[in-house]
């Protein structure tokens, strides 16, 4: 199957790497001449355009988009939509907001243009370990497309699973990032503790990789947290901020609206946050009321 990517980024570009090692044609595009330089490279087939990439597919045709989620998505669809035809297939395997995808897909559906939701999942490791996909739109187009699925999955039938209709692909992947914030931070959390009792001297990195094995708290994650402590134990040079893309926010706020209590997903968001406010007001503030209402005394900056 002949498939368009847009977006050569790591992410991108690794999946254009995955199709074509099993079979499929992908011809990329990427506004940065490095990214198509480097796509080009690797053997794989480089547009100069977003039009050439579109006329080098065959009708119906399938497009994939591996781009920033928010305006620069509703932009590409803008620039995307004349050129394409009735029963093309526009895919979004971004971090998308899944009500962003569901007025997308009804916005296409009026020129006959089938569009997919598909949250995906594996970072950098998916060209060898395989993708999670969360696919959400027509199951018909999704049956007709499925052997791209099956090839980006970690095996055919595993990793990989039409969810629902349009949004509900972004829906899932949402919340699979947000249990994931609640996942990260109990780990920080716990090894934090055990960095502070310096009674054990512990060897951080030896306990990451026992629990590695056996234990129920072994994970990917787990994995990950072993390879970070194995090649700098003590995090030296590493600023203690962390970013966030939205999906907890987004998960947070569906909660929220649903009357389900997440408290563990939101902590973990606000953690995130007071992780940036190196200069913190208000806990200066609460420091002055301890010395105001119990004479604790203040540090000085």
């Amino acid at each position: 199957m002949k498939i368009g990517m847009l977006g050569l980024g790591r992410m991108g570009g690794n999946m254009a790497q995955r199709l074509a090692r099993r079979g499929h044609q992908v011809i990329g595009y990427d506004p940065g001449e490095k990214a198509r330089a480097e796509f080009a490279r690797k053997g794989l087939i480089a547009a100069e355009s977003i039009e050439a990439l579109v006329h080098d597919l065959r009708m119906p045709r399938t497009v994939w988009m591996m781009i920033p989620s928010g305006q620069p998505v509703d932009d590409m669809i803008a620039t995307l939509t004349p050129m394409l035809a009735r029963h093309d297939v526009l895919i979004d395997g971004g971090n998308s907001y899944y009500k962003d995808s569901q007025r997308r897909g009804r916005l296409l559906a009026q020129h006959g243009i089938d569009y997919l939701d598909v949250g995906t999942s594996g970072g950098i490791w998916g060209m060898e370990e395989g993708y999670s996909l969360m696919v959400g739109g027509s199951e018909n187009v999704v049956t007709r497309l499925k052997t791209i699925f099956e090839s980006l999955a970690p095996e055919p039938d595993l990793g990989w699973g039409y969810v629902g209709p349009g949004g509900a692909g972004h829906f899932v992947k949402m919340i699979h990032n947000g249990i994931e914030y609640g996942l990260m931070q109990a780990y920080a959390e716990g090894f934090a503790v055990m960095q502070k009792k310096t009674e054990f001297n512990l060897d951080l990195h030896q306990v990451a990789e026992i629990w590695r094995q056996g234990s129920v708290v072994r994970s990917w994650l787990l994995d990950l947290t072993a390879a970070a402590l194995r090649g700098n134990p003590t995090l030296k040079g590493i600023a203690p901020f962390v970013e966030d893309s939205g999906e907890g926010r987004w998960t947070v706020a569906e909660a929220i609206d649903l009357n389900v209590a997440a408290p563990v997903i939101t902590q973990s968001l606000i953690a995130r946050l007071r992780s940036r406010d190196a200069d913190s007001f208000s806990d200066k503030l609460l420091a002055s009321l301890r010395n105001a209402f119990g004479g604790h005394a203040l540090r000085k900056e």
